[in-house]
């Protein structure tokens, strides 16, 4: 099964693609939670962390070396910037392409409310 993001890597459907190798694509989310949302993906279908093999450890990397010079050429890295990985229904996964979303450009607050 071909995924969006799959099409998004070989460029069958347009997307404001800021970085792309051998391994890992980064592309701006089209409905972005914060001024800077950008999704890095590996090229390599793995469908959930639960997924993932030995054998992808140079692209799953290469996602947080991409992700560390994303956030520096998009003005980020120095006040500060999240990187999120969902997996799964409940962890809230909506495309099983594994993929990192980058976000940053303002105060995030905490990343989930606390139990009181």
């Amino acid at each position: 099964m071909t995924t969006l993001f799959s099409k998004i890597i070989r460029r069958e459907i347009p997307s404001e693609i800021v970085y792309q190798d051998d391994l890992v694509t980064a592309f701006k989310d089209i409905n972005p939670a914060a001024p800077v949302h950008i999704l890095i993906v590996p090229n390599v279908e793995i469908a959930t962390v639960n997924d993932v093999q030995p054998e992808h450890e140079a692209a799953l990397g290469r996602l947080f070396t991409v992700a560390k010079k994303v956030a520096q050429e998009l003005g980020v890295a120095e006040d500060g910037y999240r990187l999120i990985v969902n997996c799964g229904y409940d962890g809230g996964q909506e495309v099983y392409h594994l993929h990192m979303h980058l976000v940053g450009g303002r105060r995030l607050g905490p990343l989930l409310p606390r139990k009181e």
